[in-house]
């Protein structure tokens, strides 16, 4: 079956089973090499990339359809943290990428999209592509302007960026993104990816150590040429009441 009978099959499917004009978007974020990524699907069909998302079953939570979609969709599994950020209902906003099907089609319906955001780390997520899909994928972000994002998916990543960078002035950041144990460099490091600029060192050192959010740890990075820095584990305790309180010294 090819993907344009994929498609039909599965809207007449698609009509019983999920509200109709709904949809949820979830935008992942991951961490890699000092850059952020993002986690990304390529359709069979027109051969674009998009985002993980999916629709909403007439019987289910949203929260719990983002959850069901991740792992439909892209293999995502154990989804310990998702925050809306925004609605998208522009007009057209999705009918254009379905224009070669006539009206009837479920997906060529006017859709209002629900933004998520999460952050993983992606050597924790082994990613598998659905029957819609050619492949699933962690996309760097300096890579978008390189690749052809079909919708408005590409401005729903955007907005899903500058969220985030909103967040972190109350929210801590980095307990899905960091290995267990990381260094207060590479903790900057995180920082100024989501920022898009470079910070202070010493002022950054400061401040995220008096948050109470860390552990600083009796081990030491091994094998690099200067002085061995010092290992962090983040204090979980703390981060959660951080997470659910706000951030009172940032």
């Amino acid at each position: 079956m090819d993907s344009k009978e994929l498609i039909l099959k599965r809207s007449e499917e698609n009509k019983q089973l999920y509200i109709p004009n709904l949809s949820a978007d979830p935008v992942i974020f991951g961490f890699d090499q000092n850059e952020l990524k993002v986690l990304l699907v390529k359709m069979n069909y027109r051969k674009m990339w998009i985002l993980p998302g999916g629709y909403i079953q007439k019987d289910e939570d949203l929260d719990d359809a983002v959850v069901r979609i991740l792992k439909e969709r892209a293999g995502v599994n154990a989804v310990s943290y998702l925050e809306e950020f925004a609605v998208f209902g522009k007009k057209n906003r999705s009918e254009g990428y379905f224009e070669d099907f006539d009206e009837t089609l479920f997906h060529k319906q006017r859709f209002i999209t629900i933004g998520y955001y999460a952050l993983y780390n992606p050597s924790k997520i082994d990613l598998a592509a659905d029957e819609f899909s050619e492949s699933c994928e962690w996309i760097y972000l300096s890579q978008l302007a390189e690749i052809e994002m079909a919708m408005d998916h590409k401005e729903i990543v955007e907005k899903a960026l500058l969220a985030l960078r909103e967040k972190i002035s109350i929210k801590p950041i980095g307990f899905n993104l960091l290995p267990e144990k990381f260094t207060l460099s590479e903790l900057q490091k995180l920082y100024e990816a989501i920022l898009g600029k470079e910070l202070n060192r010493g002022n950054f050192y400061r401040k995220i150590k008096n948050l109470g959010i860390l552990r600083k740890l009796d081990e030491q990075r091994r094998g690099g040429a200067h002085k061995a820095p010092d290992l962090y584990s983040f204090d979980e305790e703390n981060y959660n009441k951080a997470l659910e309180n706000g951030l009172t010294s940032w």
